[in-house]
């Protein structure tokens, strides 16, 4: 007894590890994003959002001004400015692509014969010449600097503002609702009737629906586009509820079919001896106790069809009035990616609506993901 029990003591903890450890494989990138949708542009670009907590060190160059720009002081010719933008902060400069911090804020280095420049620790230059400077182009300062940490919403700013927005994101309710709910509906019943109802080809059909679980969804977007057209469905909202809910059923009915015939045998047989029809069983019986796998399948659903942008582009279409929030995200970045930077911010955006459902229903998920592992007696 004690081996047994130190064995499952370690096995707790093996358990415990790995699920840490699969939690900190999805928070670490989603942090990331998260930290990265402050950030502007550049930032971005020169390092990682690890390093955004603390000061990033960035190379540049600056020209001096011309020879229009010199005055006379003390019988020198002298240039004055300033090498630095905003709050950074001198750490090292040079006079050459190959030693861009060779010399340390203060030195003075002659870099032409009677010609000198001093850049100070708060970035202002000073180029000095016994002769009037005669140059129509200036020298190039090479920077070394390191800027403070800081954080912006101008993204947020950008994607919230944008026109259509409240448009993209009621036409993204309009299609994740029903298809949300149709799919639950027909699967449910569907599933009573493969794990409690005798008739013939019961187990051909089982067969079916796991073999339609690995049918890629890509490969049926264009026949069943053609269908909708011969049809006279056309692109619309019932052609994007009838591919997300023949998309999701295979699926759904899966779920809820290993869930149902998990339930208590001796419930349902009482009731038919009772003269409950199958309908009655099924809405009386059958739905409430499987609630935590429909609502399993209700997020993972909502989740799939919110975040979806392939299906919504083939069914729906592109144009203003019919752009979901995905849609809408990718017109913002531009039909190349060149607004790139708001690619994190959007997404985050677009992920609100589902993390309030995801959190709001996730006791079930919880159920209906461990339903059938014990059975009742």
């Amino acid at each position: 007894m004690e081996g047994m029990a130190g064995q499952k003591s370690s096995l707790v903890w093996v358990v415990n590890i790995s699920a840490f450890l699969l939690v900190l494989l999805w928070t670490i990138p989603t942090l990331g994003l998260f930290v990265s949708s402050f950030r502007d542009r550049d930032q971005i670009s020169t390092s990682g959002w690890w390093q955004s907590f603390s000061g990033s060190e960035q190379t540049g160059f600056v020209r001096t001004g011309t020879a229009d720009d010199q005055v006379e002081r003390d019988g020198l010719y002298v240039i004055e400015g300033t090498a630095l933008e905003g709050t950074q902060e001198l750490t090292a400069w040079g006079t050459g692509a190959r030693s861009p911090a060779e010399f340390a804020p203060g030195d003075t280095v002659e870099i032409d014969p009677g010609v000198n420049v001093t850049v100070a620790g708060d970035g202002t230059y000073q180029m000095t010449s016994a002769q009037p400077f005669e140059m129509t182009r200036g020298e190039r300062i090479f920077t070394t600097t390191l800027s403070p940490p800081s954080f912006t919403i101008d993204n947020y700013n950008r994607v919230l503002t944008a026109g259509g927005l409240g448009r993209a994101f009621m036409n993204t309710m309009t299609v994740t609702i029903p298809a949300t709910v149709i799919p639950i509906l027909i699967a449910a019943f569907a599933a009573y009737a493969l794990a409690w109802m005798q008739f013939p080809g019961r187990a051909l059909l089982t067969a079916c629906v796991v073999g339609l679980l690995v049918v890629p969804l890509q490969v049926a977007l264009i026949p069943l586009l053609r269908l909708h057209n011969e049809l006279g469905i056309g692109k619309g909202y019932l052609g994007i509820w009838l591919a997300h809910t023949g998309f999701g059923l295979p699926l759904a009915v899966y779920l809820l079919r290993n869930y149902m015939v998990g339930l208590p045998r001796e419930v349902i047989e009482s009731a038919r001896v009772d003269g409950a029809s199958e309908f009655q069983i099924f809405r009386r019986i059958i739905l409430p106790l499987s609630f935590p796998a429909l609502a399993s399948f209700a997020i993972f659903q909502f989740l799939w069809v919110w975040n979806d942008l392939l299906v919504a582009t083939v069914f729906l279409g592109n144009t203003r009035e019919q752009l979901v929030m995905t849609g809408l995200l990718r017109e913002l970045m531009g039909s190349r990616g060149g607004e790139w930077e708001i690619l994190a911010t959007s997404a985050f955006i677009s992920i609100a609506v589902p993390l309030l459902v995801f959190f709001a229903m996730q006791k079930y998920l919880v159920r209906g993901l461990l339903a059938g592992s014990v059975k009742g007696g």
